[in-house]
This record gives structure tokens, sequence and C-alpha cells, in this order.
């Protein structure tokens, strides 16, 4: 499935964030965003990177399928949000920011990460979504073309569908 760079890029980040270890430090976080072509604003200290991971928790719930998913969605918008512009830094293309491009990358990365959850519950929420494994704390955006992921990856899967099949065979 294609995504905006908000839809897609964002909304990946923020799983990545979710599925960090709650422990990380500061330069693993910054290796994280790095991974995933997120350019931040100096380096994090260690109290950037415990709002960086309180945020994540923050984050989690919206990968649950809940009735109340867009009011969390919306509640993150209303503690991140700042005036959309169209930003062009970089000799970058055209491009939108929710967050000013000299904020301090906690207060950025919350704007682009609930902008991306937004724009994933808006086109389709099922895209959002946490392992099938019973005890598999794993979050994904599903960007497979029949949005039909159930799972984290292959590993999980064959755990699942190996135990089905002695049950069923037993």
């Amino acid at each position: 499935m294609h995504f905006n760079p908000y839809g897609g890029t964002a909304a990946e980040l923020a799983a990545a964030l979710v599925n960090a270890d709650p422990r990380s430090t500061a330069d693993e976080l910054l290796d994280l965003l790095r991974e995933h072509d997120y350019r931040p604003v100096g380096a994090l200290d260690e109290h950037q990177a415990r709002e960086l991971l309180a945020w994540a928790a923050r984050l989690s719930p919206v990968f649950d399928h809940t009735p109340d998913q867009v009011a969390l969605v919306n509640d993150l918008l209303a503690e991140a949000a700042a005036k959309p512009y169209i930003s062009t830094h970089d000799d970058r293309r055209p491009h939108l920011h929710f967050a000013p491009e000299h904020a301090p990358t906690p207060e950025r990365l919350r704007a682009f990460t609930a902008a991306g959850l937004a724009h994933v519950v808006c086109d389709d929420p099922g895209r959002l979504g946490r392992c099938a494994r019973p005890g598999c704390p794993v979050v994904y955006v599903d960007t497979s073309r029949n949005g039909r992921r159930r799972f984290c990856g292959t590993r999980c899967a064959n755990r699942v569908h190996v135990a089905e099949h002695r049950t069923r065979t037993a």
C-alpha cells in the first residue's frame, strides 16, 4: 500500500518507537531515528530519551483495534499539534511539517508521529496492528498489498500456525 510521507514513514517510526526497548539510551534512540531517516536536531540527552519513551507508551494503544482509536489519536494530535506549514529544508522537495524545524527533537517527533498515525487512521485504521501471537507485544504498520497482516513477522506466524496444526492433528 502506498502511503504519503506522514502516513507511511511517520507511522512506521511510531511503530518502531513503540517496539523500542523501554530502557533504551539516548544513543540507541538516536540510532533508531536515523534508521528511519528521521533527522534529529542535535544530540538527545537522557531526559529527552525518557520523553520519547513516554511518548512511545502513549502511542502504543493506537495500534490496538479499539473503538476509541480515533479519540486516542485526537488526544495525541491535541498534545503535539503546531501550525502545519510547507518546508523545503536541506534541498528536499516541498513537504509538510507540523512542528518548527529547529524545535527540540521530542517536540518535532511528537508532531510527526501523531500526524502519521492520524493519516493512517483516516485512510485505513486496519493497517495498524499488534502481533496476533499471544505474548508478542510488537506493533506494525501493514503496508502489504491486501492489508491482511496479522503477525509482526514470519517467526511469530510460523509459531502460531505450527501450534494450530499440532492442535488439529493431535
